[in-house]
């Protein structure tokens, strides 16, 4: 158990990472408080849940939880640093299934509710889960 976790945590990465992971882990927190709390001007879960039902991501609620959750406490790992790996790609995936059962339709721009911002944050995701969370982690911590 203890080389899987040295594995999972292990980075060789700098500081870029800690650059991207603030503002990413902000981001998602605050997207999945939207869905998860109904903070930030969002719908909660059960708002949320209903809205993605009308879409056709069935069960709503239930979905609207995972999403919620995936951004929310995967963006709060990324943030401190700790499952970087593992929270990178969760958070990607649910940025993947968002661009495609929600925003492909709309085009790539932001201002015709398109994909380009999931992207981004698919991207910098993505970037996380290769790169680690570098020098000022709790994941550095815990694999030396």
């Amino acid at each position: 158990m203890n080389a899987l976790i040295k594995k999972i945590t292990a980075t060789s990465a700098g500081y870029a990472p800690l650059v991207l992971r603030i503002p990413v882990g902000i981001i998602l927190m605050a997207h999945g408080s939207q869905k998860l709390f109904g903070w930030f001007g969002g719908y909660g879960l059960q708002g949320t849940g209903q809205w993605m039902a009308s879409i056709g991501i069935e069960p709503g609620v239930l979905m609207a939880g995972l999403a919620g959750g995936g951004e929310f406490f995967g963006g709060l790992l990324l943030l401190i640093g700790l499952l970087t790996r593992p929270a990178g790609i969760v958070t990607g995936f649910t940025m993947l299934v968002a661009i495609f059962s929600v925003h492909i339709s709309n085009g790539l721009f932001l201002t015709n509710n398109g994909y380009e911002y999931a992207l981004a944050l698919l991207a910098a995701c993505v970037s996380l889960a290769v790169s680690g969370a570098g020098k000022v982690s709790i994941d550095q911590s815990l694999s030396k």
